[in-house]
């Protein structure tokens, strides 16, 4: 299992500190929210692979959280209440979470159950999760949404700049030769490659670049291609 972080909503401290001793064990990152609302501040700030929320919670409870996460997000939702009446399970279930544990809740059948959460949607590819999101110093590529932004702002490009971009964020701090470069991206032999590259690689700049001049991220390696900073 790749290493995963998992967001615990829940008004209770010593409930968000149970669930992170027994997901801590499993290998899994938590990160803590008392609300919906902080939870929702938590989901914009890192990327967050399963989300345990709680329903009753001051501020914004966990019905009205799980449909306002499933507006943009198809993050694993799994359910916590302390009530047993069908109808919360109904709701819940009905707006877009995955799961539902009724409190109080045996701690290794809630991790049994985060773990096929993270399974299931592995291996139906629709998990958020899975993509993988490079973030270089504010330089951040969304591979999932073949995207790239700026400080969080995106940033157009075509879909060879984007290949290049691609290519050198998932292999950062490594040196492409123009040849490897051309080859890679455009498939095909790289002769006379150079001025293609160099004129994709400039507009590139200008693009993500505060300074194309003194590039921070796309950086050139005299004599032998180019590589994206580490």
């Amino acid at each position: 299992m790749d290493h995963y972080f998992v967001l615990v909503v829940d008004d209770e401290e010593e409930i968000r500190d149970a669930v992170e001793i027994y997901l801590k064990n499993e290998g899994i990152t938590v990160i803590k929210a008392k609300d919906g609302i902080e939870a929702i501040e938590k989901l914009n700030e890192q990327v967050i692979h399963l989300i345990i929320l709680d329903v009753m919670m001051p501020r914004l409870d966990g019905i009205a959280t799980t449909f306002k996460i499933r507006e943009k997000k198809n993050i694993p939702i799994i359910i916590l209440s302390a009530k047993t009446e069908d109808t919360d399970k109904i709701l819940g279930l009905q707006v877009g979470a995955d799961d539902y544990v009724t409190k109080p809740f045996n701690p290794l059948e809630l991790v049994a159950r985060v773990k096929s959460q993270l399974r299931r949607y592995v291996t139906l590819g629709t998990y958020e999760g899975i993509r993988k999101v490079i973030d270089l110093k504010g330089l951040t590529l969304d591979q999932s949404a073949k995207e790239v932004t700026v400080h969080g702002e995106v940033v157009k490009l075509t879909p060879l700049e984007y290949k290049i971009v691609e290519l050198l964020m998932t292999n950062a701090g490594r040196v492409f030769s123009i040849n490897e470069i051309y080859e890679r991206v455009w498939r095909e032999p790289g002769y006379n490659a150079e001025n293609t590259v160099a004129v994709h690689i400039r507009k590139i700049r200008e693009k993500i670049e505060i300074d194309p001049k003194n590039p921070r991220y796309l950086k050139v390696v005299w004599g032998i291609g180019y590589k994206m900073e580490k």
